[in-house]
Parts: C-alpha cells; sequence; structure tokens
C-alpha cells in the first residue's frame, strides 16, 4: 500500500534574514505540504520550534512589530557575562513567543532536532532529548553575541559554526524528502563591496548604546580617533566575517549531502541585525516557495506510486 513520503524540513541559520523561514513555512503549508519533520540551526531552530509548538503567529506577529529599539533592549555588556545578549530577556522572548519553558523534545507533535556545537570539541551535537527552550537558545548562541549554554560538561554555542543546514539530520529522523532553506546562499562580501559602506560613525544607534553601557569599565573601548579613511562598522565587520563561514560551510556540507529542494532566498540586503526588514524576508520566502512547490508536489507523487 501506497503512503505519503515523509517531508522534512531544514531550516539554516541566518540571524535576522532567518525571518525568511515564517514565509517559507506559510507557503509550504498554504501548498498543501505540510512538514512531517523539522530540523534547524540557529534561528532556524527558534522559528521551527515555534512552528512545531503552535507558536508560529505569535511569533510573526511580533516580529513585524518589531523596532531598532526592541533589539537594543536584548543588548547588556558586563564582564560578568560572555556576550551583548541579555540571557534573562532572551529566555522571557523564547518561552512567550516561541516554546514554553517546561515543554521538553518529546512532548512536541512532530520530530524536532536543533543543532549546537560544542565549544569543547567542536563537534556537532544534536538535541535528542530534553527541554526544547533549551535547546534552541544553545543553537542560537553566535559566539560574541550570546553567551555559550552549559550541557553535560560541555559548553554549546551556535550550530552554524559546523552545520549551517541541518540536512542529515532531517534524514536521521526517517525524512524521504528534504526541503532545505539556505539563508547564507548570495552574502558574501556584500556589505564591503557596497559602494557606501556604512562606517562605525555611522552605525551611530548600536555603538552609541554599546558605548554608553560600557563606559565605566573601559574608557578606551570606543576610540574617538578618526583615520582619513573610516573603516567598516562594527556589525559590517561582524557581518562580513560570519557570512563568509557560513557560505563556505554550507557548501561543503550540500555537496556531501544535497537536500532534494533546495529553498534560497536572495537576503543580502538584510543585515546581521536588520529585524526591521522582517516583512521583506518573509514574503522573499514566499516567493522561493511558490516556484518550486510544482517539482514537489510531483517529487511526492512519484514517491507515493
Amino acid at each position: 500500500m501506497a503512503h505519503a513520503p515523509k517531508v522534512g524540513l531544514a531550516l539554516g541559520s541566518g540571524a535576522s534574514r532567518g525571518w525568511s523561514h515564517i514565509g517559507v513555512i506559510d507557503a509550504l503549508v498554504a501548498g498543501g505540504i505540510e512538514p512531517d519533520i523539522v530540523c534547524g540551526t540557529s534561528v532556524g531552530a527558534m522559528t521551527g520550534a515555534a512552528y512545531v509548538a503552535g507558536n508560529l503567529d505569535p511569533l510573526r506577529e511580533w516580529v513585524l512589530g518589531l523596532n531598532r529599539s526592541d533589539v537594543y533592549r536584548f543588548l547588556d555588556i558586563k564582564f560578568s557575562q560572555t556576550g551583548f545578549v541579555d540571557v534573562e530577556r532572551l529566555d522571557q522572548f523564547i518561552h512567550k513567543y516561541v516554546v514554553d519553558a517546561r515543554t521538553q523534545i518529546d512532548d512536541l507533535p512532530k520530530p524536532f532536532l536543533a543543532v549546537a556545537t560544542c565549544l569543547n570539541t567542536g563537534q556537532e551535537v544534536w538535541s535528542r532529548g530534553g527541554n526544547v527552550a533549551y535547546w534552541v537558545r544553545a543553537s542560537m548562541s553566535m559566539p560574541g553575541l550570546f553567551p555559550p549554554v552549559f550541557d553535560n560538561d560541555r559548553w554549546l554555542v551556535d550550530g552554524g559554526l559546523v552545520n549551517p543546514v541541518p540536512v542529515a539530520a532531517c534524514r536521521a529522523l526517517g525524512a524521504d524528502i528534504v526541503i532545505a532553506v539556505n539563508l547564507n546562499a548570495d552574502i558574501v562580501g556584500k556589505h564591503l563591496k557596497d559602494a557606501r559602506v556604512a562606517s562605525a560613525e555611522e552605525e551611530a544607534g548600536l555603538v552609541r548604546y554599546l558605548k554608553q553601557q560600557a563606559k565605566e569599565y573601559s574608557g578606551a573601548l570606543f576610540s574617538s580617533s578618526k583615520p582619513d579613511v573610516p573603516p567598516p562598522g562594527l556589525m559590517s565587520v561582524v557581518s562580513s566575517a560570519i557570512n563568509i563561514f557560513q557560505d563556505r560551510i554550507t557548501r561543503s556540507r550540500m555537496a556531501g549531502d544535497p537536500p532534494d529542494f533546495m529553498i534560497s532566498p536572495h537576503l543580502s540586503d538584510v543585515g546581521l541585525l536588520e529585524f526591521g526588514k522582517a516583512a521583506e524576508a518573509m514574503e522573499t520566502g514566499r516567493e522561493c516557495v511558490e516556484r518550486v512547490l510544482p517539482d514537489i508536489r510531483r517529487r511526492m507523487a512519484m514517491l507515493e506510486r
């Protein structure tokens, strides 16, 4: 007897570009393709968890109403911490808009897996069980921005360091068809190739905020000297560095274990923390899915026969 193939959805890392995942999921479901298995890395883990837990609508509403001040409120600099992000506020956000604080992976209605990286060994770590919110935060703990998460005598950080698009995880959980969403397809060098690159002085909003908090600890943290050619701004440098390694790792992983369908929204204009472009990212994700829906339906029909 024929049976419907299991569809796995691999949601990749990409910071604020990750809101494109919401548009991808919306378009798949609207097109009659309901993912049976969801695996995610970093923001992909967060969005995937919200979908599986039934919280995608509240997350979408929050994201679309987000402004720059809301993003800055997540940031905090103290020498007692190991990242810019205020963990208490982050946890409150995850518990309210992504998944309840008590929910375990085995409680979810569909198989879900988040990918993290072991800081001690560099190994890829999969969330085979445990608290969902805990694993989401571990998967998205970008070094330097988020503090690492402690788990069983090891420190966990962003899964994008080793596996930006978790195709293999979907197959391991039993997916017959894997639809992967790669947010890093056209981003390398974008911030530094533009005719006009934002300098540190021009990134005034974020820099002023961080400088105000850090001033009591180090008067020399932000230099007031102005070189003849202003260097790229803080976020431009960070974004470009992250873009480079995620692009290279993604290419390598996809070559060894390609998905059945790759969705690659063009999101080079969306920066690392440009959450104000959520609507644009979502729409781009929806458009990409609509272009491949006929092919996905044909593949599913073939497997059913």
